[in-house]
């Protein structure tokens, strides 16, 4: 049992990726006061965590009701996710001018939070998909779709702890090493964006074939 916690941690941990949301929050939070920093955190990580425990729940009976693939969802989460990285890439150069637009008013901050923190960065199609693939009513009970859930809301809370950690790095880099980091991050979410589609178009050549 403990093995298998561990391995779904491994697996939570990886997909959501919580190292790898410091890059974006860096980036669009360069131009907003460290005081409201943490509200953009705190949003995106419950708007994150209500999304994945929606999927959790219901995931696989909105999936098999629609009729769609396991590959579909992730070809097109993967071009969502390609759409988001070009514009890390080839959008304007200085977040502080869009940051400074979304700590105008409030809503700034929820919109910031849902997209791109929330979403596609933390409940990625990726930890959609796993946490559908984790909570099969077919092979996982409810107890142990209950710990799964445990298990994604602590990958969610060392997330949120780790956005609040880069506001002292964001201190150091500043803003002109914030949209260098963002050009970075876009270059590397646009290739497990491509991966993520081939390796999707793969298992539906393959399901097609059988």
């Amino acid at each position: 049992m403990t093995h298998t916690l561990v391995e779904q941690f491994i697996l939570l941990w990886v997909v959501i990726d919580p190292i790898g949301t410091i890059p974006v929050f860096i980036a669009v939070v360069a131009g907003v006061a460290a005081a409201d920093r943490w509200k953009i955190a705190l949003k995106a990580t419950i708007a994150a965590t209500v999304v994945l425990l929606l999927f959790l729940v219901g995931g696989q009976f909105l999936i098999n009701a629609l009729g769609i693939s396991l590959p579909a969802f992730q070809i097109a989460g993967g071009i969502v996710l390609l759409l988001f990285a070009l514009t890390m890439i080839f959008g304007d150069s200085k977040p502080e001018s869009e940051a400074q637009q979304w700590s105008a008013e409030e809503d700034g901050y929820s919109s910031v939070a849902i997209f791109p923190l929330a979403m596609p960065s933390l409940a990625s199609p990726g930890a959609i998909l796993a946490v559908v693939v984790l909570t099969d009513n077919n092979r996982f009970s409810i107890q142990e779709q209950a710990m799964t859930g445990g298990i994604m809301l602590a990958v969610m809370a060392c997330a949120f702890i780790l956005m609040l950690a880069a506001t002292p790095i964001l201190r150091i880099i500043k803003i002109a090493g914030a949209a260098l980091v963002s050009r970075i991050m876009g270059m590397i979410l646009a290739a497990v964006a491509v991966n993520t589609v081939i390796l999707a178009v793969i298992e539906l050549i393959r399901t097609v074939e059988i």
